[in-house]
């Protein structure tokens, strides 16, 4: 038999929940959800864990965008992908995006395309060009950035 929970017992789950880490309302309402929850009940959880800033989206947005760059690796366009899948809008990623340094982030290509080289095998040079493009591509870089970056590993 399932345990049956009452509205602060619920609140107070969901509060720690988002204590934890940082959270948007899309990852508190599939937790929710996961908990069965009715509508109407979920929608006043949200609400109070708004009011009392346990959920803050701005936020949630900037350490996402911070621990992507950081420690996954990954470009922009992926960042800002995984952000619109969460149901963030553009008016909170932008800033968040625009907090990534433009020396950092190109340095953080070059390092990761030279550390792919290391590995890369091909023949001729603009097949070696086509794949560190690619590869920098699928890690989320815009494509300018990664021309740019490209030039200046080949000096």
């Amino acid at each position: 038999m399932k345990k049956e929970y009452t509205l602060d017992e619920l609140l107070h789950k969901a509060a720690s929940y988002c204590s934890i880490s940082e959270h948007c309302i899309s990852e508190v309402e599939e937790k929710l959800n996961a908990w069965c929850i009715e509508f109407d009940e979920k929608s006043k959880i949200i609400e109070r864990l708004i009011a009392e800033d346990f959920i803050n989206e701005r936020r949630y947005c900037v350490h996402f965008v911070k621990d992507k760059f950081r420690f996954n690796k990954w470009g922009k366009i992926k960042i800002s992908y995984a952000l619109k899948q969460k149901r963030l809008s553009d008016e909170l990623i932008n800033p968040a995006l625009a907090s990534i340094d433009d020396g950092e982030y190109e340095e953080m290509l070059a390092s990761i395309l030279k550390t792919e080289l290391k590995g890369l095998k091909y023949e001729f040079e603009y097949e070696r060009q086509g794949k560190l493009f690619n590869f920098a591509q699928s890690r989320g870089f815009e494509s300018q950035v990664i021309y740019r970056v490209l030039k200046s590993i080949d000096k």
